[in-house]
């Protein structure tokens, strides 16, 4: 019989995996920590039989005292544009879904492959255009989780990531911890992941939690989940905004940029009649213009699959018009303003899609290994 996993092992970083050597296993010498911190995320070792530099005396007191933990990798969908949307298995039997998105460019010396991780099972925050919503918040995702979702789908395609994206399922600002461990992991050059300018997070608008982010020195990139201008609009399309409005989250971007030095990006889902007007363009250029800054214009992606009520089952894509003249204007004003193009959107996995809607739509018997 297979024992579970130790939550706290697998997703520990390089100092704390030191600290674990000194305090549990102080007869070993402390070079140790850093070969099984390169054997966990550089060379992805499954087993601590793999790490062959280690004494066997201590491959199995580790193997006694822990487990290295995997996702099941439930369901593959892919979209006709290259897309792959991920449904993978945690150990508790819930799910979540990651979203590889293939480049958008044509020509690249260096094709992107860029992956859409989620932090937590659901989410509380209720956003009406967000498909996620309807699934309201099941748990944070743990460190291990977090870093799991690329291991796992670079095994699966057999090709590298090459940006990441925290713009899947949850609010990574909530699930605060585990999300800077995993970006120190990520992003240490010791792991040979990714370095720190190919990674964003998105969040929905969490003051102190940007402001703890711009102190932690990871030097990734910030982007704020902004979709409307004045309060009452983004209250009506966020509630979060109700606790925390745009002066007070904008506030807390500027302080971002002031400590960091690094320009942030806001995002901004077009609605036909709610969003897309002269006025509204104005606000948000004179917005984007407060700290350098740069702009994504994404269409609005239906949820109709969610069976959305009220409020939410109101909203529409602006039509192509509105779209291009509100891009315009942007630019004119001399706003950065970049599209966000709709991949995936023929299987759910467009941005604002993701609410296990193969799950929902065919039951998978979990086999979930540790």
């Amino acid at each position: 019989m297979r024992k579970e996993a130790t939550p706290d092992f697998f997703g520990r970083t390089r100092e704390e995996l030191a600290e674990l050597l000194r305090s549990d296993f102080s007869q070993e010498a402390p070079f140790r920590a850093a070969q099984i911190y390169e054997w966990l995320y550089a060379r992805r070792a499954r087993t601590f039989a793999e790490m062959t530099n280690l004494p066997r005396a201590l491959q199995r007191a580790l193997e006694e005292r822990f487990a290295i933990p995997s996702l099941i990798t439930q369901h593959v969908s892919e979209s006709a544009d290259g897309t792959k949307k991920f449904l993978f298995g945690l150990e508790d039997g819930r799910s979540i879904e990651t979203v590889l998105i293939p480049s958008e460019m044509r020509g690249e010396r260096m094709p992107r492959r860029t992956l859409c991780v989620s932090t937590q099972v659901g989410c509380p925050l209720d956003c009406k255009f967000c498909a996620t919503a309807s699934l309201k918040l099941k748990r944070n995702l743990t460190t291990a989780e977090i870093l799991l979702q690329i291991f796992e789908v670079e095994r699966v395609t057999g090709e590298a990531v090459t940006n990441l994206v925290f713009m899947g399922m949850g609010e990574p600002m909530l699930n605060y911890d585990n999300l800077v461990r995993a970006l120190r992991i990520i992003t240490d050059p010791k792991t040979a992941m990714l370095g720190a300018r190919r990674v964003t997070v998105s969040t929905s608008g969490l003051p102190d939690g940007i402001r703890n982010f711009a102190n932690e020195g990871l030097n990734v990139k910030l982007a704020l989940s902004l979709h409307a201008t004045t309060n009452d609009l983004r209250t009506r399309l966020m509630p979060i905004n109700k606790r925390y409005p745009l002066e007070e989250v904008l506030s807390a971007m500027e302080e971002y940029y002031k400590i960091t030095g690094r320009p942030v990006t806001y995002e901004y889902i077009v609605f036909d009649g709610l969003n897309d007007t002269p006025a509204d363009a104005a606000r948000l250029a004179k917005i984007a213009r407060r700290v350098p800054s740069r702009v994504n214009i994404i269409p609005f992606h239906p949820i109709d699959f969610t069976h959305p009520t009220g409020f939410a089952a109101e909203l529409r894509p602006a039509p192509k018009a509105a779209f291009d003249r509100f891009i315009a204007q942007l630019r004119k004003a001399g706003v950065t303003a970049l599209v966000r193009t709709s991949s995936g959107k023929d299987i759910e996995a467009a941005c604002g899609q993701l609410a296990l809607a193969e799950l929902q739509e065919k039951p998978v018997v979990l086999d979930v290994k540790i």
